[in-house]
């Protein structure tokens, strides 16, 4: 497992990693890369079977083209093999299609990773005329990209889902040692509740504190005196 993930949670570069490194064996195809990002607006992830490709799709991600990149930003339809010594590829690619050949690639494939709403990325396969991608394989390609897809929403969700519970047990926490503190204002001041708190916000704003740090202290019994401590003759 990879250092800095929590227990049980996703490894999103390590799932790419392996999308990319499994898939040219399982398919048949030379080599292959990932582009994803798990929002629309934030910066692409990339990965590579090998450090070739891998650079190759990091540099089209700043080139702003490619299968890959035309795949996820401008949600193009898997549009089966292109030949990359094609007229097409090279008018399209003008970077992408010549990087590719010199490193010996002759056609190239992008499967979307297709969410429910959106695309956010590609799983792009290389070939050579040895290796040639069958619509079979383009197929079980897709499948393959569309579950992956399917993995990493379900884990951002799932990260929502615990950075959501995490906020709404701290609020909880805080409210709790705000009301503990209202009532030890209010029991020994002899205040109503509601004016209890109004006291206790006053002296957090007095001295530009937050209120929680003040309740916590009262109720840790280091509060100031004058939250927690009667004025002799007074009601």
């Amino acid at each position: 497992m990879s250092g800095g993930t929590t227990q049980g949670a996703l490894d999103i570069p390590t799932t790419l990693s392996v999308l990319a490194d499994r898939t040219p064996a399982l398919l048949g195809a030379r080599a292959a890369t990932v582009v994803f990002a798990a929002e629309q607006d934030t910066a692409v992830q990339v990965t590579g079977s090998n450090p070739e490709v891998y650079r190759l799709e990091h540099d089209a991600a700043g080139w702003r083209e490619g299968p890959g990149h035309d795949c996820h930003r401008h949600d193009a339809p898997p549009g089966g093999r292109t030949a990359l010594d094609g007229r097409p590829a090279r008018q399209r690619w003008p970077h992408y299609a010549p990087r590719a050949l010199e490193l010996g690639y002759t056609s190239v494939a992008a499967l979307p990773l297709r969410e429910q709403t959106r695309t956010s990325g590609a799983l792009v396969l290389l070939s050579d005329r040895q290796s040639p991608l069958s619509p079979a394989v383009l197929t079980l390609a897709q499948t393959m990209a569309e579950f992956t897809a399917v993995i990493l929403r379900r884990a951002r969700e799932a990260d929502r889902s615990q950075t959501l519970t995490s906020n709404l047990e701290r609020a909880l926490a805080t409210r709790i040692i705000i009301e503990q503190a209202k009532g030890i204002i209010a029991t020994r001041l002899s205040l109503p509740m509601d004016d209890a708190f109004i006291l206790l916000r006053q002296h957090a704003r007095a001295h530009q504190r937050r209120v929680h740090d003040v309740a916590r202290e009262i109720v840790e019994g280091r509060g100031a005196p004058e939250l927690t401590q009667a004025t002799p003759g007074a009601r």
